[in-house]
């Protein structure tokens, strides 16, 4: 085996060389990182007891190994109720959004990939807030739905009842669904728009000769059409919104405990509480992780089935 590594050296050395750069750039910032996180779950480290310096003097760190204390504690203590309170709701989070820019996007990408008077201006405006900072966008939103806001002036305007999207747990939610969604569906739309500029329309007007109606192009032709395309972005959504910390964070800060999902949870327990608590934070990051390779791994193996039926 080092005799065929090192004649695949000698062959393609140039390969190696230009791997090399990024694989280092990805060891400092991927592999170190996540072995550190995954070392510190294991321990009792706290904000207390890691090593720092102050002025001159150097603090060594003083935290001990503790094994896999911390994931009991999170998944079967005194912890659980809250960790599967977040899970529910960070799943059911993921898949309302998800969903939502899924089906938003396909339908705005299907109109705008029809001939139609401005609409390179339509498709400018629906990727604007993709174009926009996150941050300007949900504190826009905040301003939109505080009390006194421009959406509950407009209810109040109309005599419907002005939700407190910022202060009930139902409405809070909602809100958090909403903003995701307006952020999210840009991409989703750009995406698939360009998968349906893919399809040969040869395929469309083949299918409306053989008498095939509008509803039966787009299940026949389009959504087969957009499998591939489909699959990767409804992945690459599902891994984004699991773990979509800025959203929430800038939306609520530390005033909505009920939408709080995992992974702002993890945030609060390294940085957002006295002492900081570095050992849980780290471990719920390593279980968000894990949670991840499995949904991952379960939605590909699904979709390779669905390939596998759809050949035969």
């Amino acid at each position: 085996m080092i005799s065929s590594l090192k004649k695949s050296y000698s062959r393609h050395w140039y390969a190696y060389a230009m791997v090399a750069p990024v694989a280092a750039v990805l060891a400092v910032l991927v592999a170190y990182p996540l072995g550190r996180g995954i070392y510190l779950s294991l321990t009792d480290a706290t904000s207390d007891n890691v090593g720092r310096t102050i002025g001159v003097n150097e603090i060594p760190d003083s935290f001990s190994f503790v094994g896999f204390d911390h994931y009991v504690e999170i998944l079967t203590g005194s912890a659980a109720d809250t960790f599967w309170k977040q899970f529910v709701w960070t799943l059911f989070w993921t898949a309302a959004c998800v969903t939502l820019h899924y089906g938003i996007g396909l339908a705005l990408a299907v109109l705008l990939n029809r001939r139609m008077r401005g609409r390179t201006v339509y498709r400018l405006a629906l990727i604007l807030p993709w174009a926009v900072p996150v941050f300007v966008t949900v504190f826009s939103w905040r301003m939109i739905l505080a009390d006194g806001g421009v959406l509950n002036t407009a209810f109040a305007s109309v005599g419907l009842p002005e939700p407190a999207w910022l202060s009930e747990p139902f409405w809070q939610r909602t809100a958090a669904i909403v903003v995701n969604t307006w952020c999210g569906v840009p991409f989703m739309m750009v995406s698939l728009l360009g998968g349906l500029q893919a399809i040969p329309n040869e395929l469309y007007e083949a299918a409306e000769t053989d008498g095939a109606t509008p509803w039966q192009r787009f299940r026949y032709v389009t959504l087969p059409g957009l499998r591939a395309v489909s699959s990767t972005v409804v992945m690459l959504g599902v891994i984004w919104t699991f773990n979509q910390f800025i959203v929430i964070f800038l939306l609520f800060g530390s005033t909505a405990p009920d939408t709080e999902i995992l992974v702002t949870w993890a945030y609060r327990l390294g940085f957002g509480q006295t002492p900081r608590d570095y050992a849980g934070s780290a471990a719920y990051g390593v279980i968000i992780l894990s949670m991840l390779v499995v949904l991952v791994s379960v939605y590909r193996r699904w979709l390779n089935r669905n390939e596998e039926a759809a050949l035969r």
